[in-house]
């Protein structure tokens, strides 16, 4: 019986919006030994379907895709109890994009110009659940862990922007942080400065875009 369960490859599930990109892993895996590509998604919303009827092992999920993305992807997988590893695969490693990602419940996060060796040695390690990072990400998962807020806004500005971010109105912003309403527009001003924005929407677009602000994980 041991035997048999030594062969037993490490099934995938390929998600990437660019059929080139797909084909090539496709190709890649297949020849790989150890490994079998049970289908292909081009978008979100396909491969959360996918990986609820075919169970893979492993899904290489890119973050940037149509309609629902990535990000979407791996966060509706965990609402949905899927048990698949997910291993992110894409072209871009910044704040903005690795730790919502990993936050979101991926496996580990690879970068699209790894090695073939690197790819095949993280598709094994993310079938086992062991956590997977290009040395880009993994440095600056570092700096972030010993520098964990970024030091462009003040620690108030920082609050501001967070109930900002939640919805709330200069008012209520004002009223939870006990300071008056023309505080919170002083406040608002700088960092709108700061940010080089115009307003408070895109303030928080450019602060998540920037690492200054996390997605938080619903309950």
């Amino acid at each position: 019986m041991t035997e048999h369960a030594a062969e037993i490859p490490i099934r995938l599930l390929i998600a990437d919006d660019h059929p080139v990109v797909r084909d090539g892993l496709s190709s890649m895996f297949a020849s790989a030994p150890g490994f079998e590509v049970l289908g292909e998604a081009a978008d979100g919303a396909t491969a959360v379907r996918l990986a609820q009827e075919l169970r893979p092992d492993v899904i290489l999920m890119d973050l940037r895709m149509p309609g629902m993305d990535g990000l979407s992807a791996i966060t509706e997988l965990t609402r949905l109890g899927v048990t698949s590893r997910v291993l992110v695969l894409t072209t871009y490693d910044t704040d903005a994009h690795v730790l919502p990602a990993i936050e979101a419940g991926a496996t580990g996060y690879l970068l699209k110009d790894s090695p073939r060796e690197d790819l095949l040695r993280g598709a094994r390690a993310a079938a086992k659940g062991e956590s997977v990072l290009s040395p880009s990400v993994a440095a600056l998962l570092m700096n972030r862990v010993r520098t964990p807020a970024p030091q462009l806004l003040s620690r108030r500005e920082l609050e501001v922007l967070e109930l900002v971010a939640a919805g709330n109105t200069n008012r209520e912003v004002a009223a939870r942080l006990f300071i008056t309403e023309a505080t919170v527009k002083s406040h608002l001003l700088n960092i709108y400065t700061k940010l080089g924005v115009g307003d408070r929407a895109a303030a928080v677009t450019e602060a998540f875009n920037q690492g200054l602000l996390v997605p938080r994980k619903r309950e």
